[in-house]
């Protein structure tokens, strides 16, 4: 037979979720399901950058280049190369 244990808690620091019940014994192998609210209020990255006009004129005129001009970009294969050109090092 299955048990089950619902629970609404708040996630702590480091992404930690905490449950406490006497059905929990010591030792026990369980199996964890957490349930996500979406949170509406939350941009994605593309909303936030076209949040405002400043950055969607930016982030278009970027688009443009890249476009007319392929031959400038670079493809980085890793971080670290990516690091090695900016940093030098």
């Amino acid at each position: 037979m299955i048990n089950a244990i619902r629970e609404r808690v708040t996630v702590k620091n480091g992404g930690k979720v905490e449950v406490s019940s006497p059905k929990l014994i010591d030792g026990r192998e369980v199996e964890v399901l957490i349930l996500l609210e979406d949170d509406a209020d939350e941009m994605d990255e593309t909303e936030y950058l076209l949040s405002s006009e400043a950055n969607r004129e930016r982030l278009l005129r970027s688009i443009k280049e890249a476009e007319e001009h392929p031959e400038r970009l670079k493809v980085y294969k890793d971080v670290d190369e990516l690091k090695k050109d900016i940093f030098g090092n």
